[in-house]
């Protein structure tokens, strides 16, 4: 049976070394939950992520809250949750109480606009990886690109393209399911 210290302490870890926020820390979940603790397995993972995703709220709480309950229940998320925010919540509030007075120095501009390719790439890392493993390939990656264009381009409400993206799944789906397999 899992801890309630052990889930506090996995989750206190990766809200300490995260910088960008919920998807930047989604290589460390994984690491932790999956390939360290041994908690959940990667499908379980990949369906927390999707899950999270829809939910209203933190990407990053609301991961900690599945994970939490997943495996200790409703005291298991408070514990995945605490863990999870605690430290960012006080750097946070340094940084607003301090930054201020500091915005305007140029160094500070400067690591700011250094951290910001970290962060890309702390969050590309796990969209390829899960991409990977939902079968997603060189014969359908126009989806997502697609699926981008349209909302960034033209402009389309992201709840309209997830929608019809939904439809096209649900019909491709039929019209392939009696389709043998190659």
């Amino acid at each position: 049976m899992v801890k309630y210290c052990s889930l506090f302490w996995s989750f206190f870890k990766v809200g300490t070394f995260t910088i960008g926020g919920g998807y930047a820390m989604l290589p460390l979940m994984e690491r932790e939950l999956v390939e360290h603790r041994k908690w959940l397995t990667e499908a379980e993972f990949i369906d927390q992520v999707t899950l999270a995703q829809t939910l209203p709220g933190v990407f990053a709480v609301n991961m900690a809250a599945m994970s939490g309950y997943r495996l200790r229940g409703y005291g298991g998320s408070v514990a995945a949750i605490v863990g999870n925010v605690v430290v960012p919540i006080v750097v946070i509030l340094l940084l607003a109480s301090v930054l201020r007075s500091f915005r305007d120095v140029e160094w500070v501009q400067h690591v700011f606009m250094g951290v910001r390719p970290a962060v890309v790439a702390l969050i590309a890392v796990p969209v390829f990886k899960m991409g990977r493993q939902a079968g997603v390939g060189w014969s359908n990656c126009w989806v997502p690109v697609v699926a981008a264009a349209t909302v960034v381009v033209l402009g389309v409400n992201p709840a309209l393209v997830v929608l019809a993206a939904a439809v096209a799944g649900w019909v491709y789906g039929r019209l392939t399911k009696n389709r043998p397999k190659l």
